[in-house]
Order: C-alpha cells, then structure tokens, then sequence
C-alpha cells in the first residue's frame, strides 16, 4: 500500500492508496513546525490505526511540500516507521506536465501535483483552485499545457488579519450564516469571508474563461474549499482527494 502526504502551511494531508489506485485513508492534521521525527511517525501511526490498518501494509511512500522546515522532519519519520524509502515530488522527478510559466522552478509542488491529477480526471481546459493557508488558481489549457495562476490571500489568513488589526472584532468559524446580510457583528464577518471569496472565485473564472476565449472545467479542493465552493454560482467540483490522486500518478510514474 502507498502512503502519500502533502505537507502545506496549516495541515499535512495523508492519504493510503491500495494497488487498485483507491483512496482508503484520507486524513488531514496540523502542520507543527516544531515537532519531531518522532513525534511526527507517533502521529501517522495513530492516523493507521484508527483506520484499521497496519505499519507493516505501507511499502511505499510518496510526498510534496511546500514547508522546506518540516519536510525532512516527516520524511524521516516515514522512514522510522516503515523502513522505505520517500519519493518526493519536486525537480528530477517526471510528472507530465508541460509548464510554460517563465521559471518552471518556482510552480509549487502542491499545484504542479494538483494539476497532473486534475488533467487525468477532468476535461481540459482546467481552472483549479486550492483554498489552504493561500489560495491558489491554476490554469491548463485546451493541450494540457500548464499556463499560470493566481495567488489569493486565504480566507482564514484574511480574517485572522482583519481581527489582528481591529480592536473590536472577534474570531469567527466558517460557518453559513443565516442570511447574506448580517444582523450581528459575527454574522456580519462570516459574510464577508464566505461570499467575498465565493464572489471572488466567480469572477476570476468569467475573466479566465474571457482570456482563454473558451469556457474552462472548475475543480475545487483545500481545506476551506467544501466550506465556499457551494457558494459560487459557478459551476464548480469539489475534490478532496485531488492531491492523493497527483501524487500517486507521479509516483507510478516515476516508480523503477
């Protein structure tokens, strides 16, 4: 069984998949800058186990990462905790993606790895956005060739900002709210998160769609993504299982 792990700013996804290409475990933790090998392997065997599932049934293990500090850290503890060796995403390793931005070399991991899913699951052309600590948009053309994006400020980062820079203003969930207009402070600012980036997200992909001259194939995944996504009126899949998929594709690509 392969052990696949994404490593982003707020939370390490970790995802099982069988020799069937099938998801079976998909779980998401916080990232901790300050945690062991150790304490990282305790961690990832407890995720196992809760699932009903054995150390000794992972025989390979893939990962992408866009924290540098902590990607060692969770290499090594893979390694202590299964004795194999991490294949890790990221320059010298075949992915299939044609990139045309000016340096190939500065795409992040994460988006290289959700496009190489996304062009094997959806039809092309592909706008994709993963709403984590940033929300990034990625776009593929009509070729599969992969042209650019945009980086957003993320919804949770935005209104940690907003409540940091007020003297007033508590700390919200992301919860609907009952209406769009607010009749308390906290309905008010769960509002504005939510719709400011539903809204957002509806016309990045009208002027996306304008500017390739063709209508585009949306798909949706990250943290806060099953949380906005029902709120745009475009049409949008949500898929939380994007970078598992990715990053399983590139390791039976590149697996000897």
């Amino acid at each position: 069984m392969l052990l696949a792990a994404d490593i982003g700013n707020t939370n390490i996804v970790f995802g099982c998949v069988n020799d069937d290409d099938e998801i079976v475990v998909f779980e998401r933790i916080s990232t901790n800058h300050n945690a062991t090998a150790a304490e990282y392997a305790v961690l990832i065997k407890t995720l196992l186990e809760m699932n009903n599932f054995r150390c000794e049934e992972i025989t390979d293990a893939v990962m992408s990462s866009v924290v540098p500090s902590v990607t060692n850290t969770v290499k090594e503890a893979i390694r202590k905790l299964f004795t194999v060796d991490v294949m890790v995403a990221g320059p010298g390793v075949k992915t299939g993606l044609n990139i045309l931005i000016d340096n190939p070399k500065q795409l992040g991991c994460d988006q290289a790895v959700d496009a190489v899913a996304a062009i094997n699951s959806y039809p092309v052309p592909l706008i994709i956005i993963d709403m984590g600590t940033a929300t990034t948009i990625s776009v593929v053309d009509s070729n599969k060739n992969y042209l650019g994006g945009l980086i957003m400020t993320g919804m949770g980062v935005a209104a940690d900002a907003l409540i940091n820079r007020t003297a007033q203003l508590p700390k919200i969930d992301f919860e609907m709210p009952p209406n769009i207009i607010g009749r308390n402070t906290i309905d008010c600012m769960k509002s504005g998160a939510l719709f400011s980036n539903a809204c957002a997200i509806d016309g990045i992909i009208e002027r996306i769609e304008e500017e390739l001259g063709e209508p585009c194939t949306a798909v949706a995944t990250g943290g806060l993504a099953s949380t906005v996504i029902p709120l745009c009126k475009k049409t949008v899949h949500i898929d939380n299982n994007l970078l598992i998929r990715g990053l399983t594709i590139i390791y039976r690509k590149n697996k000897k």
